[in-house]
């Protein structure tokens, strides 16, 4: 099994085992996870975190580039995004961000106007894109933060994305499956985080 992992910027090559490969010699994708802490494993172990969980599932069929950072928002994706593809030339880009502006307060619109370049961006690149939503704690008040969530569910429907709702469904909320802060899950809860994600991501392969 091989994940590749880009962490602070570095790219590294987890080995384990032989891939299953495509006819050709390789695996038949390359999926690339542009997300923030909650797809880079804060606070857990790198092969608990749900991306490295989810190389096991697909072995067989793809390489996971994962390029989350931890406190990224939807304008350092913006930033990062373009060398990603250029270097990985994914067919699939599952993007995971979001949940940083909407914590610090960002102008839903703003948010919306960034996770709708990321989108543009990777299709122009011939990729299919996988939008996983996000949810903010109800302080931020309910005009916000209903705003903030249908960024996901109107931008999946404007470009026909397959739509993960909200990556933390079953995990949120639940004092142990969360770190002491209440943000981040814990190792305990990625296989959870992997199921909600896994459907959506199969039918793409599929």
């Amino acid at each position: 099994m091989r994940l590749l992992i880009l962490s602070g910027g570095l790219l590294s090559l987890i080995s384990s085992a032989t891939f299953a490969t495509a006819a050709d010699g390789a695996p038949s994708h390359k999926i690339l996870i542009l997300g923030d802490s909650l797809s880079a494993g804060y606070g857990i172990r790198q092969q608990e975190g749900w991306a490295y969980l989810l190389q096991t599932e697909l072995a067989e069929r793809a390489i996971i580039i994962n390029a989350s950072v931890s406190g990224e928002t939807t304008a350092g994706g913006v930033q990062r995004l373009p060398p990603l593809i250029e270097q990985h030339q994914p067919s699939i880009v599952i993007i995971e961000l979001g949940g940083n502006d909407g914590l610090r307060g960002y102008p839903a619109t703003s948010i919306r106007k960034n996770l709708q370049t990321l989108i543009t961006k990777s299709m122009d690149a011939g990729a299919e894109v996988l939008l996983i939503g996000m949810r903010i704690p109800p302080n931020y008040g309910t005009r916000y933060t209903n705003a903030f969530e249908q960024n996901y569910v109107q931008l999946a429907d404007k470009y026909s994305l397959a739509l993960v709702p909200f990556l933390l469904e079953s995990v949120a909320g639940k004092p142990a499956l969360m770190q002491s802060d209440g943000i981040h899950p814990t190792a305990e809860a990625q296989a959870l985080i992997l199921q909600n994600v896994l459907p959506a991501l199969r039918a793409m392969l599929d």
